[in-house]
């Protein structure tokens, strides 16, 4: 691997790092607008415990290869340390987070793309 890959990666790691340090500085539980099912509100309980989660979970940014529908691997970054089902990655070419599903072949995406907390609370 020459120098050059190194500096990219090193620079990639650190957006990924950025974006993850703002978006949890702007995610306020008390004031969060998360809905599911028959659009019921998540309490800013809910949102308290997904946030201590996700912080308990993060880790620094990893590469790893991740597989998308029609045979399609990519670099991804995760974010997340897994739970042995789940985890989250950034996805650089589609600039949003994802979670995936840990197989046997390796991370899968799953089709859930957003925020990083977003994609978390989806777990």
């Amino acid at each position: 691997m020459g120098w050059g890959v190194v500096i990219a990666d090193i620079g990639q790691a650190e957006r990924v790092k950025a974006l993850i340090s703002a978006e949890l500085y702007d995610y306020d539980p008390d004031n969060a607008r998360r809905v599911v099912g028959w659009e019921t509100q998540m309490s800013a309980q809910w949102h308290r415990v997904t946030l201590a989660d996700f912080r308990a979970e993060m880790v620094d940014p990893e590469a790893v290869e991740v597989a998308f529908s029609g045979g399609v691997k990519l670099t991804c970054w995760a974010v997340t340390r897994s739970n042995g089902d789940y985890r989250v990655v950034w996805v650089p070419a589609a600039e949003a987070f994802s979670l995936v599903t840990e197989t046997k072949f390796g991370p899968v995406d799953i089709g859930v793309h957003g925020d990083a907390i977003g994609c978390f609370g989806s777990i």
